[in-house]
């Protein structure tokens, strides 16, 4: 996560192993899924949208802000995801919510980089434990 001063701008990066986040989505939604198969590009996009919409969220500022979802890419066995949050004031606090395949094993540990204004923090978060906290 990486806040852009210049566009105020939050912008988000999420990887996952592809087999666990296609497996997801077929369970979550019934379907078959392929992140890799062009053909689907647009109800791959669709669920993937849902899904992230559905398990992962912001607060900055102490206000809930909705993200863009930009795309994903596969990559090998890794699954890229963008996420976007335009018109960020500067930010002081950020609280994120974050369950991203919570649903697939309750082993599940999300580990969690922030960059705002050159100072990193970093986090991980274990089942079920689902918030991690930042002051800057």
């Amino acid at each position: 996560m990486n806040y852009n001063e210049k566009s105020k701008s939050f912008e988000v990066s999420c990887k996952m192993f592809a087999e666990d986040i296609e497996e997801v989505l077929k369970q979550n939604y019934k379907t078959a899924v392929d992140l890799g198969n062009d053909k689907l590009q647009s109800q791959n996009n669709n669920l993937m949208n849902d899904y992230l919409a559905k398990h992962i969220s912001f607060n900055i500022n102490s206000k809930a802000l909705n993200f863009k979802f930009v795309g994903f890419e596969k990559e090998k066995e890794s699954v890229y995801c963008y996420l976007e949050v335009v018109n960020v004031p500067a930010i002081k606090k950020l609280s994120v919510t974050n369950s991203i395949l919570y649903d697939f094993k309750k082993e599940q540990i999300n580990i969690i980089h922030v960059l705002v204004n050159g100072k990193r923090e970093s986090t991980k978060i274990d089942y079920p434990q689902n918030q991690a906290n930042f002051n800057f």
